[in-house]
């Protein structure tokens, strides 16, 4: 590589928009202003409805989806990802903050703040450290059942707002719940039928206006049937509340309060939120990256979404991660490279500007109904059928997740389906795939194959490993072992068909050698076929080979029976009904040519090794 080369490519990773720069052309640039200016419109209502979701007042969702979107796709990887304010994060900062400081207080936004700024310094710390590849190991299915635990929560938490009736914003899923029923004599209707107007609005648009985001239809249809009914029966009847009206300005400076006590109060807030927000970035940016086919880098990604974040923080932001409805929205309207994110921001500070007040007349029943939406999309019905159907282990991940979000809180979910999905990872790596074997010979080389309908030889007994031997996997491998001896204490031999096993460390490779020292002294012995280059290198490296004999080990070339055949036991053979190798019928272990009247004709036992009828 010449030192052009290496050094654009050290640039690009310090400034990632080098590399989309030359894309740009009068062409890219109009497609990304139409796709920004459909982003900025879809960002006023989602960002109102985000903020009041985590508790913030509205204006502060706006904020989060002005500077940080623009940072997060100059110095992120993905071309069409948009990151702004999002459900998730929002709901994640209500359950998670509204019980050390009243929602919407100046300590309940200090704490978001905080909330803000280390969850920033974490993503751009794990960008730099190259830790991207840590995101692989969250399993989708935590995600499937966080979502749906927030989805509940956005409703339940919006009950008040869609009825009409009073509940503490810091009232639990139960809480809320008993209330709701407690009150239900005093729902205010006009409230309610506010609401539904809003979903059914969403509902007919998504179904007939798909050229226009369902929640700017669902927002103005809401807000003039509100208008309509304060005019007819006046507001004093029907009681409806909105929003109120924003602030006229650009986002103000903020500084976040950096103690060490309000710091141990967000950490736990900012590492979940951390988590959350880097699994969502990375599964939008793949999910466009797919259907555009770019390659997403994720350690750009937390390094762009860090920064964001760190910025925003002085820009009166709460956390920011990738939106898929904006991100989806920005790819479908014709966005060609990350500049559709910067006209969006740049187009909804001017929109702000110009219409904020008009937010004063969005009713919070819209709100409600809006949310509700889009708490019903979070639900992955399909999905969450396909994991029961598929995997009971996923499953459980799932449900863990989802009990844990309604009834522990959204913070403790995250925590709580990772930490299960990578038990039941590690649980199953411990438990490596070990099955019975037979030989064939087909197209000219040697197979193993678990399902030849083949006898076990009585002296030789055959096992593939599927799996890493490391030291979670020595007890359940050496048992395997052991349990051979038990089933025939015949079978001193053991071949071992290896090409399925990738890892080997050094308690494997000390179960290996103990193993075969220990089939020595039973006067058989341990053998291997078909072993990695990887594997052999480490056991030669730790002089294991001295103990297992490097004679032991075939190539993938060679014929392992063939080798180890004449160094069975020949009085055995003679009378063995099983005789499923070749040289099974031709003579003895010792050479003696088998007789035609020795033991059992093998035609009506099975397929030799050499695939045929002997």
């Amino acid at each position: 590589m010449n030192p052009g080369t290496i050094t654009s490519l050290r640039l690009s990773r310090v400034v990632p928009f080098v590399r989309w720069w030359p894309m740009v052309n009068r062409s890219t640039l109009k497609a990304d202003l139409v796709a920004g200016f459909t982003g900025s419109i879809l960002g006023l209502p989602q960002g109102v409805a985000f903020a009041i979701l985590a508790g913030l007042p509205p204006q502060y969702g706006l904020y989060a989806a002005m500077i940080p979107p623009a940072l997060a796709s100059l110095f992120g990887s993905s071309w069409h990802m948009i990151a702004g304010p999002t459900n998730a994060v929002a709901i994640l900062l209500f359950a998670s903050l509204s019980h050390l400081a009243s929602p919407g207080s100046a300590d309940y936004i200090n704490l978001v703040l905080a909330v803000t700024f280390l969850t920033g310094l974490f993503e751009l710390v794990m960008g730099i450290a190259r830790l991207g590849a840590l995101v692989n190991f969250i399993s989708h299915t935590v995600i499937v059942g966080f979502s749906a635990g927030a989805a509940i929560l956005i409703a339940t938490q919006q009950l008040k707002s869609f009825l009409g009736i009073p509940i503490p914003p810091d009232a639990s899923l139960v809480q809320t719940l008993r209330q709701t029923v407690l009150q239900i004599g005093q729902i205010n209707l006009w409230v309610t039928g506010v609401g539904v107007f809003t979903i059914v609005s969403g509902l007919l648009a998504k179904r007939y206006l798909k050229q226009v985001p369902f929640m700017i239809s669902a927002t103005i249809a809401g807000s003039v049937f509100a208008l309509a009914l304060d005019a007819f029966f006046g507001h004093d009847v029907t009681r409806i509340a909105t929003v109120g009206a924003l602030p006229a300005q650009l986002p103000p400076l903020s500084v976040p309060d950096l103690s060490i006590d309000t710091l141990t109060k967000a950490a736990p807030t900012a590492l979940a939120t951390t988590i959350l927000a880097l699994t969502l970035g990375i599964s939008i940016g793949r999910t466009l990256g797919i259907r555009s086919g770019q390659r997403i880098d994720a350690n750009q990604e937390f390094i762009g979404q860090g920064i964001s974040n760190l910025v925003g923080t002085f820009f009166s932001s709460f956390p920011s991660a990738g939106s898929f409805n904006r991100s989806a929205a920005n790819f479908d309207a014709g966005a060609k490279t990350p500049l559709a994110s910067v006209f969006s921001a740049i187009l909804l500070t001017g929109i702000v500007l110009l219409v904020a007040p008009l937010v004063a007349y969005l009713p919070l029943a819209t709100v409600a109904g809006i949310l509700f939406l889009i708490a019903y999309g979070l639900v992955d019905v399909r999905r969450m059928k396909a994991i029961f159907h598929t995997s009971r282990s996923e499953a459980s991940v799932m449900i863990v997740t989802l009990l844990a979000a309604l009834f522990l809180g959204l913070q403790t979910a995250i925590y709580a389906g990772v930490l299960l999905s990578l038990l039941l990872f590690l649980n199953q790596a411990a438990r490596p795939g070990i099955r019975d074997v037979k030989p064939e010979f087909r197209g000219g080389h040697y197979h193993f194959d678990a399902d030849t309908g083949l006898p076990d030889c009585p002296q030789l007994k055959m096992l593939r490993i599927n799996g890493s031997i490391f030291f979670g996997a020595v007890e359940h491998v050496e048992d395997a072992f052991h349990h051979v001896d038990q089933e025939n204490s015949q079978q001193k031999r053991l071949l071992i068909v290896a090409g399925g096993i990738n890892v080997v460390d050094i308690s494997g490779a000390e179960l290996l050698s103990r193993e075969a020292a220990r089939r020595d002294r039973m006067r058989g012995g341990l053998y291997f076929w078909f072993m990695k280059d990887a594997v052999y290198a480490l056991l030669k490296q730790g002089n294991y080979l001295k103990t297992m004999g490097e004679d032991h080990i075939f190539a993938q070339g060679v014929d392992p029976i063939g080798n180890l055949y004449p160094q069975l036991d020949s009085e055995i053979c003679r009378n063995c009904r099983a005789r499923i190798f070749r040289q099974c019928h031709i003579a003895l272990p010792n050479g003696e040519p088998r007789a035609a009247t020795d033991g059992i004709a093998r035609s009506d036992t099975g397929r030799g090794a050499d695939g045929g009828v002997a």
